[in-house]
């Protein structure tokens, strides 16, 4: 494997700071804001007034301790001090600390933000809606090209102690995602936006913010971030102004040097992979689009994720919704480079994703696919109001915390963003059977109980019953990959067939790949027991099988070995 060194030599990187494209290591501003002096032997009334420091910038004197929040996150007042547990049951971080987090080499890091007070509540009221673009139309000579390069610049050059600062707003993404917070009122647990229903909204909310400082540098309320539109066959490379001046703010040598332009992106990528005729591609692509986004995403749990309480092991949950594990996560680990399987870094990794400016493109891709499950493919939001209540905390445009709720970003409009109407050709793209000469004969294989547990480190078939229906239901029958353990800070992936005896001449646009299971590394690693949950009853109708009373179930390592519990079949509630 090539050093990183080597990497950035070979893709002619020039680095936009010290801190860009040489040695990997922790970000190190200090924790606490300078400008803020913080005790915990602060008594109320003890605040001294604001004072003006020769360059005319305001100086906050000691602050009161129930004022005082320590990172990025939620108010934490003397209610909540008393009683953690106050604001019922939605899962929320513990904002009265913020430790290190943790790189996927156990480094430790720290992703924590300067100091606050006196957090805001915020809720959007947009009076003008702009248009969020594809970022493959922008050209590098474009006035939109100079505008958004002018807005990552000053970003990039503001005060390594300003919240608005680009490494800062990376830092944002890092805490939240590798450990920074505590689940509040369990502090022995750690709090995570990956991983359950909390994905979709949090990293909405992170965009918008992350828009807003932009507007607010180039003094430009009409500025909106592009998106990285990976889902259609003109976006699938990665947008020229990304990559085309290695001297633009917008360019990241931290980028795996094999799949820059005209490198076509997997959707479904693994280390390792062989590369395809493009045209193939394109439709492995298309294919995978229509299975994730509408195959296997019929209900609200499918789409979003597991949901996340007050008092969860994010660790144990029944995890992330598939439209995060495919395509959010191998996007990712596409983009980014791999010095070896233990240390992604930038794209490829949680903690360093949001140093690379491609990110927030990313996710507003991301962030449409939402609006497309709601209003082309008729999905709905979730109504509990452990969903709706839960907040976040950011640092607006004026560098001031602000706390944002759920139910304040459901209606993009409010926020005063719309995308771009571009063609979704993968509508009208499914997955097909293999073509087969005669009817399936399935192969001889061991049933589940006599393989499970045991370490997925080679390919392993197994014949799996299926449940007898009781009463007149119609419930949907669910594949369920069971007690899927595996080390937090690993990147991990498995494919999952079905009635498939011959894997490698199965490809993603054939209905026998049902998909994979795939986790980003995070840090602090630890080890992490969750399920994997296909639905078949259309897959098993295509392929003809509907009237077996078995199948034929195939998983395939493509990463870490993990190890797996159990394999079966359940009727979906």
């Amino acid at each position: 494997m090539a050093s990183l060194g080597a990497m950035a030599s070979a893709t002619n990187c020039v680095p936009h700071s010290s801190s860009f494209c040489s040695k990997i290591s922790p970000f190190s501003n200090n924790r606490r804001n300078p400008g803020v002096k913080v005790t915990c032997k602060a008594k109320n009334g003890d605040r001294r007034p604001e004072t003006t420091s020769k360059n005319g910038e305001n100086s906050p004197g000691i602050l009161d301790r129930r004022d005082v929040l320590l990172g990025l996150g939620g108010l934490y007042s003397t209610s909540l001090a008393a009683n953690p547990m106050a604001l019922a049951k939605p899962a929320l971080p513990d904002f009265k600390d913020c430790v290190d987090a943790t790189q996927p080499n156990d480094t430790p890091i720290n992703c924590c933000p300067p100091a606050a007070a006196r957090i805001e509540d915020y809720v959007p009221s947009a009076t003008t809606v702009r248009t969020r673009m594809a970022a493959q139309s922008a050209t590098v000579d474009s006035d939109y090209y100079k505008k958004y390069s002018a807005a990552i610049q000053k970003m990039r050059n503001l005060s390594p102690a300003d919240p608005r600062n680009f490494r800062q707003q990376a830092n944002v993404h890092c805490a939240y995602c590798d450990g920074g917070y505590t689940l509040q009122g369990n502090p022995k647990l750690l709090y995570e936006i990956h991983g359950s229903w909390l994905f979709f909204p949090w990293h909405r909310w992170y965009v918008y913010f992350f828009e807003k400082i932009c507007q607010n540098l180039i003094d430009d309320d009409t500025f909106t971030l592009p998106f990285w539109n990976w889902d259609a066959p003109g976006g699938m490379q990665i947008p020229p102004m990304y990559n085309s001046i290695v001297t633009s703010p917008l360019y990241n040598c931290l980028r795996n040097p094999d799949h820059l332009p005209p490198s076509v992106i997997n959707l479904e990528w693994s280390d390792g992979d062989v590369t395809v005729d493009p045209e193939v591609q394109i439709k492995y692509n298309l294919a995978i689009m229509y299975t994730q986004m509408i195959t296997q995403s019929k209900t609200q749990a499918d789409f979003f994720g597991s949901p996340y309480r007050a008092g969860d092991d994010i660790s144990t949950l029944n995890g992330a919704g598939q439209i995060e594990q495919t395509p959010h996560n191998h996007v990712h680990s596409w983009t980014g480079t791999v010095v070896d399987l233990s240390n992604p870094v930038d794209m490829g990794a949680l903690y360093s994703a949001a140093r690379d400016p491609i990110f927030f493109a990313h996710h507003a891709n991301v962030d449409r696919m939402w609006t497309i499950w709601l209003n082309q493919l008729k999905g709905t939001n979730f109504t509990d109001s452990d969903w709706l209540n839960a907040y976040f905390i950011f640092y607006n445009e004026q560098a001031k915390p602000v706390r944002v709720k759920i139910q304040d970003c459901l209606d993009t409009t409010k926020l005063g963003y719309t995308y771009e109407d571009v063609p979704i050709p993968w509508l009208d793209v499914s997955a097909k059977p293999k073509p087969r000469a005669k009817a399936k004969t399935l192969p001889s294989a061991p049933d589940p109980a006599q393989v499970f547990p045991t370490t997925l480190d080679k390919p392993i078939n197994v014949i799996v019953k299926r449940p007898k229906k009781s009463g007149s239901g119609s419930s949907e029958e669910i594949l369920v990959i069971e007690g899927i353990e595996y080390d937090k800070g690993n990147h991990v992936k498995f494919n999952v067939y079905i009635n498939e005896d011959d894997v490698n001449a199965c490809h993603p646009d054939n209905t026998e790949f049902l998909g994979s299971f795939s986790s980003l590394p995070h840090g602090h690693r630890m080890n992490v027991k969750t399920n994997k949950r296909f639905r078949i009853s259309e897959v098993l109708q295509e392929l003809g099988a509907q009237d077996y009373d078995k199948v034929l179930v195939t998983l395939v390592p493509k990463s870490t070995p993990v190890k797996i519990n159990g394999v079966k079949i359940e009727f979906d509630s």
